[in-house]
């Protein structure tokens, strides 16, 4: 009896580990064919002379010459790379410093705040697709419900994504619509973890709502903190869906609201307007996002980290 209990034990483990390997499988194949693979394939194309989608001979780093240093592509690129960083200064000032306020707000519990959780997470699960046409309808300069709303106070109409100086600014607008639920709930959480007695203490010693906020709340709350400003950094830059949906694949007016996103898209296939298709430069465009995005995030995430420990 004693030695088929011990033989049941050793083989327990064997088993756990084979359970273990069949439900990581399936993900892991997902994973090589849908992600490392095609990542590989761009890391190699990217140094190859296409003809349509055939690579035609190897060249080294001539994609990546032409995409950065000679004209048009040089300039388009850093048009794109510019509004690249433009979305994640506007997203981080606007739209999470929106979300700090709002997730400070519902923390204090006011009457029907878990109703207000519920409205302000809800644009978070619609489809950006949707809501980009959404907010094309509502900016449109004849029947938009922005410029009706603003013909009530006498103000007339401006054509919000025609207009190089309000092009950008209107789509960053939706897109802060949008997302503010998520970065709001990731603050909320982290704000809910503060203890009690700390806030209770603050609140005796006099602290207001303003140094509550910037003096004991921002501190404590820095993990959550790292969190959203690392994941707004990689969805900035990987922009695509509502810029496409509201500007086209041109970034239209005048490459006002381009992002590299949409540049790498249609250099890589094609555009009805542009007419230039070249697989090796935009592959060279897809390795370049990847290096900015893997390279500044393992930096941002070395110092967040840092700057949780000293805190």
């Amino acid at each position: 009896m004693n030695s088929g209990r011990r033989h049941t034990k050793k083989a327990f483990p064997w088993r756990r580990s084979l359970w273990i390997a069949s439900l990581l499988t399936p993900a892991l194949v997902v994973m090589v064919l849908f992600v490392l693979w095609p990542l590989l394939s761009a890391f190699r194309l990217a140094f190859y002379e296409f003809n349509g989608l055939q690579p035609t001979g190897f060249i080294g780093f001539e994609n990546f010459r032409k995409v950065l240093f000679e004209q048009p592509y040089s300039d388009w690129t850093y048009n794109a790379l510019k509004h690249n960083i433009i979305a994640f200064v506007a997203l981080m000032v606007f739209e999470n410093g929106t979300a700090f306020l709002l997730a400070y707000a519902l923390l204090k519990a006011l009457p029907g705040h878990r109703i207000h959780q519920v409205i302000v997470f809800l644009p978070v699960v619609l489809s950006a697709v949707i809501v980009g046409f959404l907010w094309k309808l509502f900016l449109h300069p004849l029947f938009g419900l922005v410029n009706q709303t603003l013909a009530l106070v006498g103000i007339g109409a401006i054509p919000w994504l025609g207009n190089e100086h309000t092009a950008l600014g209107s789509i960053l607008f939706a897109n802060v619509w949008h997302w503010l639920g998520f970065p709001t709930l990731v603050l909320l959480a982290g704000m809910q973890r503060v203890s009690k007695e700390v806030i209770e203490a603050a609140r005796l010693d006099g602290a207001g709502d303003y140094v509550l906020m910037t003096r004991i709340i921002w501190p404590l709350i820095a993990p959550s903190v790292t969190i959203v400003t690392i994941l707004t950094f990689i969805g900035s830059f990987n922009w695509f869906e509502i810029p496409y949906v509201m500007a086209g694949l041109t970034g239209s007016p005048g490459g006002a609201t381009d992002v590299l996103g949409l540049y790498f898209y249609r250099t890589a296939f094609g555009s009805t307007t542009t007419g230039i298709q070249d697989f090796g430069q935009g592959s060279a465009l897809a390795v370049m996002m990847f290096i900015i995005v893997a390279g500044v995030t393992a930096i941002a995430l070395r110092y967040l980290r840092r700057r949780e420990i000293e805190l």
